[in-house]
């Protein structure tokens, strides 16, 4: 089996801290800013499936209260399903993530749009140049670098990528000249956590469950933390998310003994007074399940934060595959239940109403 260091997803998830250093230089924000607000629209929708959903999940809850067009995560997934619940009134900026590009639910929903909402405006951030999100006539694109578009299974620096990208369009507290910063920042702190990760990583004892917290945008951040570790180890690693306050409403059931707990702290005052609360009586209920709690290099606005506790996740996640005998960059090999693009979905054609 080829060694852990050499496979693509692990090679990925250590490209980031360059991918972010030199994308975030070259980003045009200030252009792409002007574009967003001279649509004037009152909704802007981040749409994706999968981890891609969760980017505008993250972003949404974490820039919840910004005036200006109100921010809405709607996954393509719900909306295909659905399209006549959604693609209605007043156009909104329809944003769409995906890695591939080609996914079933991407396309879905543009082939939606043209036949209900054909005069919204739609933006495509994708990895993947030659795919049907760079490709479709009349939206705008942003092709992030071929170096974001992962070979692995999991999505590792594309989802960081994306996220980042549209953080900086749409976090009006940071300005488009200090963006360059911000990500070069970013880099530099993932580049000295990754090492520290791979550590702490090799000396954990693989935990039987995983349970992944968070509060506002951490908690989306930890939704995604648990698909990682999901999906690496085939599902053989059964894992949990749940927001600080919400655990204890049911979902703290899920622990046992074999179980692992990482928190995802936050750098406000109240919310962190509240995360303390709970990582106190998690140690004192469940001695004999670790409680993790990340340390970041410097405080971060909870969205920004998110990168680098996911890159935490996709490094235990790729140890814990490798120790199990999978496949890193493709857990499912020979299974044909789960693949890198989602396979088997077939699109119904829309109806215009």
């Amino acid at each position: 089996m080829m060694p852990l260091s050499q496979t693509a997803t692990w090679r990925e998830i250590h490209a980031q801290p360059a991918i972010w250093q030199a994308w975030g230089q070259t980003l045009d924000v200030a252009a792409l800013r002007a574009w967003i607000a001279a649509l004037r629209v009152p909704e802007i929708w981040l749409c994706g499936a999968g981890s891609s959903a969760y980017i505008g999940e993250i972003i949404a809850a974490g820039l919840q209260g910004q005036t200006g067009s109100r921010l809405c995560a709607i996954a393509t997934t719900d909306i295909v399903a659905r399209p006549h619940a959604y693609l209605r009134g007043e156009p909104r900026l329809v944003i769409s993530f995906g890695r591939s590009g080609n996914s079933a639910e991407s396309i879905g929903l543009l082939d939606a749009l043209d036949a209900l909402a054909p005069d919204w405006p739609r933006l495509n951030v994708t990895c993947n140049a030659a795919s049907h999100l760079a490709a479709r006539a009349g939206c705008k694109v942003i092709c992030l670098p071929e170096a974001c578009h992962d070979a692995g299974f999991a999505m590792t620096s594309s989802f960081s990528t994306m996220l980042l990208t549209a953080l900086s369009l749409l976090d009006q507290t940071l300005t488009p000249k200090q963006s360059p910063k911000r990500w070069a920042d970013l880099a530099k702190d993932l580049t000295a956590l990754l090492p520290a990760y791979a550590a702490q990583a090799s000396g954990l004892r693989r935990p039987d469950r995983a349970v992944f917290l968070g509060s506002g945008a951490l908690a989306f951040a930890a939704r995604e933390a648990a698909l990682k570790v999901m999906e690496l180890s085939a599902g053989q690693t059964p894992a949990l998310w749940d927001s600080a306050l919400g655990f204890r409403h049911g979902p703290k059931s899920f622990v046992d003994q074999g179980t692992q707990i990482w928190l995802f702290r936050s750098f406000t005052a109240q919310t962190l007074a509240y995360e303390a609360d709970l990582a106190v009586e998690l140690a004192q209920q469940f001695p004999h399940s670790p409680l993790h709690l990340p340390q970041l290099p410097q405080p971060y606005p909870e969205p920004w934060a998110a990168p680098l506790y996911v890159a935490l996740a996709q490094v235990l996640a790729a140890v814990w595959s490798d120790s199990m005998g999978f496949d890193v960059d493709d857990p499912f090999a020979g299974k044909g239940t789960l693949t890198r693009v989602v396979a088997h979905v077939r699109l119904h054609p829309v109806e215009a109403c």
